[in-house]
């Protein structure tokens, strides 16, 4: 990442201290009436309102990329001033989110956008208020409760993202992302999800994520992050289940988009089946791996191959030398 995009998203993080919320309830009132609007309206203004979030997003990560190009061929302008730009162009859109739930406090999924607006603008407080609203409203709302259980994962306590994921997924039991978010959190707190869920060990933590993952790709069967995940759950299970753990790599391979996806792949391939001696496989997946981007893997996978290799052939534990490259 350039020094220039980590100072604008340095500027954005700070966006939220910069545009104080409105208090929208004062807002209403001291604005003078407006002709009431039909149902259709307030819709149509709406979509307006969502197209005017995502143009301004559209803008904005253009101006980043053309600057970081400008950037390395010596020109662009200096980070403050589009730091600037951008900042007052995410201003423009916060204060159409406030005139239209000024107009419209009780609009559920306008309160779930601007929250997922400032959300992005790393004004989470904000964001969590809008989201409590939108539930407050739409009690049955599953993307409030999951939008909810995402702040909890950071500012706990962890065992409501349990709780508020698995509300989430009772309400829509078809939306896969959900089940992925909650395996994503078992996973990451097992000492909490042993708590929450009554465990004994953490090996019941991996077993009740991967049930988690399986339930997402089921629903969404053709999404490679979600097959990778689920994969790569495997490591953490012992004792290794090796002959499981190639079938989820399997499908996650035929799930690759492009060569650098494959190549990643071959990667853990080689990784599991040198951890089960099989060597002269774990050889020939690590052989066709080229990409730059996992070179210093592929070094380090490269050495553990060849010492190991080396330590059954000798019929030893003892510590094997370093290989060089």
């Amino acid at each position: 990442m350039s020094k220039l995009l980590i100072a604008l998203l340095s500027a954005l993080a700070v966006a939220g201290s910069l545009f104080a919320a409105t208090n929208l309830t004062e807002q209403a009132t001291n604005s003078p009436a407006a002709p009431p609007e039909s149902p259709e309206q307030v819709e149509a203004n709406y979509k307006k309102l969502m197209a005017l979030d995502d143009a301004a997003q559209n803008e904005i990560d253009h101006w980043i990329r053309d600057n970081n190009d400008f950037a390395r061929q010596g020109a662009g302008v200096p980070a403050a001033e589009l730091n600037k730009r951008i900042l007052e162009r995410r201003a423009e859109v916060r204060k159409a989110y406030e005139e239209f739930i000024a107009r419209h406090p009780k609009h559920v999924d306008a309160r779930l956008a601007f929250g997922g607006f400032l959300n992005d603008l790393h004004d989470e407080e904000e964001a969590q208020a809008q989201w409590e609203k939108a539930l407050a409203l739409d009690p049955k709302s599953a993307p409030a409760y999951n939008n909810l259980a995402n702040v909890f994962t950071h500012i706990g306590p962890v065992s409501n993202a349990f709780a508020y994921y698995a509300k989430a997924s009772e309400l829509n039991p078809l939306e896969p992302l959900y089940y992925h978010n909650l395996g994503d959190t078992v996973f990451a707190f097992r000492h909490d999800a042993v708590k929450f869920y009554g465990f004994t060990n953490d090996q019941q933590v991996y077993d009740k994520a991967l049930s988690f993952y399986e339930k997402a790709l089921k629903l969404d069967p053709e999404n490679f992050p979600f097959a990778s995940d689920l994969a790569q759950t495997y490591y953490a299970i012992k004792p290794i289940r090796t002959d499981a753990a190639l079938r989820a790599w399997t499908n996650t391979l035929a799930l690759a988009h492009d060569d650098a996806e494959r190549e990643g792949v071959y990667l853990h391939f080689a990784r599991l089946k040198m951890a089960a001696g099989r060597y002269a496989e774990a050889w020939a997946h690590v052989n066709v791996v080229t990409n730059d981007l996992y070179k210093d893997l592929k070094a380090r996978l490269v050495r553990n191959l060849a010492e190991q290799e080396h330590k059954a052939a000798a019929g030893t534990n003892a510590p094997a030398r370093e290989v060089k490259k």
